[in-house]
């Protein structure tokens, strides 16, 4: 069967039979003979042909011979190739069923002149030979009598239906099973890791395989708005549309120490809630662990020692000037009782203006440690809210690809 210029091609054996009353005989006279083998081209023989035939070759019957009896029947088998119209509905390609007519009727003769009857409700398929690509579930038989305007004589034909069911697997195997291996491929970009640099390449390269498989399928121009040529077009979609999210999850994963800071509502939605539901931990970190723990544990132990120590080194102004009263009153209660010089009263002054400046500069350095974990901490809490909508589009296409190849797959059941 040719679908695209929608012609069904078949070997057929047509046999016709019909009595002449002017080709009868006595077997006895002729010593039993009840029948013989004449050519067909020196009997009168009825013009049935095949109304929707769809050949260039008007070519006349094959004149193969015909079985004539003594009561004056005919049979003719004539083997014939025959072309013939057949409207292809690829709509459910490669799951479809087609049905093909091949209506018989006689020319020039109507129905009170020559009159035909099917000798079988279906066509005799004992001899079928199995095709490669379709199955035959029957082939039944109705006789039609039509009446048209121009004429008010009867005009009978033969119409026989041909049921054809399509073998699936060839296509299931070499079209429909890799389309549906490469749509899985597209919500693991998702998963892939942001620093790896690969999430938006491989995006690219799964529609750029299910172009070039699709260019490679012949097939696929003529089946372009059936079932499979409707999920091809989906998912071809959905590859551009997670790769267009991944692209805009990139610029998530990289707001540095100049973005602005994560909304309330999405630390509320997406970092407290949705985190949760999807099982995102904090930022390299896969799940919690003993060790983690206690890493986590020392870490807090250190963070905290470093806090007790900034508070010892930043003591408020009172007490260092408390502090350096306290020294000159110690340094002048030495010099009352010792006699020291006015160059060690110069010195300790000097002592203190030193201490003074120290803790400036620590507090500086405070200052700008503290300013670079709130940076990090702002990049860190921007990383994990795109690791959050990574894992949520990575199930939303998961669920979207199999319900697209549930459904599929149900055409074939």
């Amino acid at each position: 069967q040719d679908e695209r210029n929608q012609i069904l091609s078949a070997y057929l054996w047509i046999r016709q039979s019909w009595y002449d009353a002017y080709l009868r005989w006595d077997k006895d006279k002729y010593d039993g003979l009840d029948s013989i083998r004449i050519p067909s081209n020196l009997v009168w023989r009825p013009d049935i042909v095949l109304y929707n035939k769809a050949d260039d070759d008007f070519s006349e019957p094959v004149n193969t011979n015909v079985v004539l009896r003594y009561d004056g029947k005919i049979t003719w088998d004539a083997p014939a190739i025959t072309k013939s119209s057949c409207v292809v509905d690829v709509s459910y390609f490669p799951f479809d069923s087609q049905q093909c007519n091949l209506t018989f009727g006689s020319w020039t003769y109507n129905g009170n002149q020559v009159d035909i009857i099917n000798s079988l409700d279906s066509g005799d398929l004992s001899d079928f030979i199995e095709d490669v690509e379709w199955e035959i579930h029957g082939m039944p038989a109705v006789k039609n009598v039509i009446t048209y305007g121009c004429c008010s004589e009867p005009y009978p034909d033969v119409t026989f239906t041909l049921i054809l069911k399509r073998k699936s697997s060839f296509y299931i195997f070499n079209l429909l099973l890799p389309c549906i291996l490469i749509s899985f491929l597209a919500p693991l970009g998702f998963y892939l890791p942001a620093d790896s640099g690969e999430k938006v390449s491989l995006g690219v390269t799964v529609l750029l395989a299910l172009t070039v498989f699709q260019l490679m399928s012949n097939i696929f121009n003529m089946i372009l708005f059936c079932v499979l040529g409707k999920y091809y077009i989906a998912t071809m979609t959905m590859i551009t549309a997670s790769t267009a999210l991944t692209i805009i999850i990139m610029n998530l994963h990289h707001c540095g120490s100049e973005a602005k800071p994560v909304p309330q509502w999405a630390k509320v939605v997406i970092l407290d809630y949705m985190s949760k539901i999807f099982f995102v931990y904090d930022v390299g970190e896969n799940c919690t662990s003993p060790k983690r723990e206690k890493e986590e544990e020392h870490r807090l132990e250190g963070d905290d020692g470093c806090q007790r120590r900034h508070k010892e080194v930043r003591s408020p102004p009172s007490t260092r000037n408390d502090d350096c009263n306290l020294k000159e009153k110690l340094n002048g209660n030495w010099n009352k009782s010792y006699g020291v010089h006015g160059e060690n009263v110069r010195e300790t002054v000097n002592c203190c203006s030193c201490y003074k400046m120290l803790i400036k500069n620590i507090e500086y350095i405070a200052n700008c440690v503290r300013d670079h974990k709130a940076n990090r901490a702002k990049g860190i809490e921007w990383k994990k809210v795109a690791k959050v909508m990574d894992r949520f589009f990575m199930w939303i296409f998961f669920i979207m690809v199999f319900f697209m190849s549930v459904l599929i797959i149900g055409k074939a059941a």
